[in-house]
């Protein structure tokens, strides 16, 4: 197991959430995309999210990941997967600084070119699979609600055949390769996916007990 813990996904994922700073117009965006995942589980009540950037590498991983500990963190159903339009792997500066978050990777499946990694954290029994494939891979699922991490999937939006589907463009921290500021870059990176998903799985929880308060129920 990789093991690189520097403290818990918890303390980071609370930290992030008051230490970022949401643009107005960006914060806006977030709330239409939280209000659209309250009202699609209000319905079914259960949601999938896929997050997709073009290699299904580094920041749909981040928002993967940092999905499937926001929906144990608020105890909502929601389900977080990823893919891309190629195939690489997932990254290694992106599972490092994942790690130093609080997270456990444990190679599942070794492959030179993209190997399977079991993702958990402390307080869980559950894990997801974190590796590079595409939107349509079988492990996907077809009724999902996609948001794109980067500008180049957003012109294919349409046709990636998602529910709803949003954009969400983020800096990649592959510009950041090779030079000395790269592991502070993806640490950056890390923690606004980290303090977004927090923010967007917070109103959908809020709005949530608002619904359940105006039918009679709380949850």
């Amino acid at each position: 197991m990789l093991k690189t813990k520097s403290v818990s996904a918890k303390n980071f994922f609370e930290k992030s959430s008051k230490k970022i700073l949401i643009a107005e117009d960006r914060k806006n965006y977030l709330l239409k995309i939280a209000e659209t995942i309250a009202k699609e589980y209000a319905k079914n009540e259960v949601v999938n999210l896929t997050f997709i950037c073009s290699q299904n590498s580094r920041r749909s991983q981040l928002a993967q990941v940092w999905g499937f500990f926001a929906a144990s963190y608020f105890k909502l159903n929601i389900l977080s997967f990823s893919g891309g339009i190629e195939i690489t792997s997932f990254n290694r500066s992106t599972i490092k600084t994942l790690q130093k978050a609080g997270f456990y990777f444990q190679l599942s499946d070794f492959s030179h070119q993209n190997p399977k990694y079991e993702i958990s954290f402390d307080g869980t029994k559950k894990h997801i699979i974190g590796y590079s494939k595409l939107i349509e891979h079988p492990e996907n699922p077809s009724n999902f609600i996609a948001i794109t991490t980067c500008s180049n999937v957003d012109t294919n939006c349409a046709y990636i055949g998602a529910n709803y589907c949003f954009q969400l463009p983020i800096e990649d921290p592959k510009r950041s390769d090779g030079t000395l500021l790269q592991e502070e870059r993806y640490m950056e990176i890390n923690r606004q996916i980290s303090g977004e998903i927090y923010f967007i799985f917070h109103e959908v929880r809020q709005k949530l007990k608002l619904t359940s308060l105006l039918n009679g129920q709380y949850i």
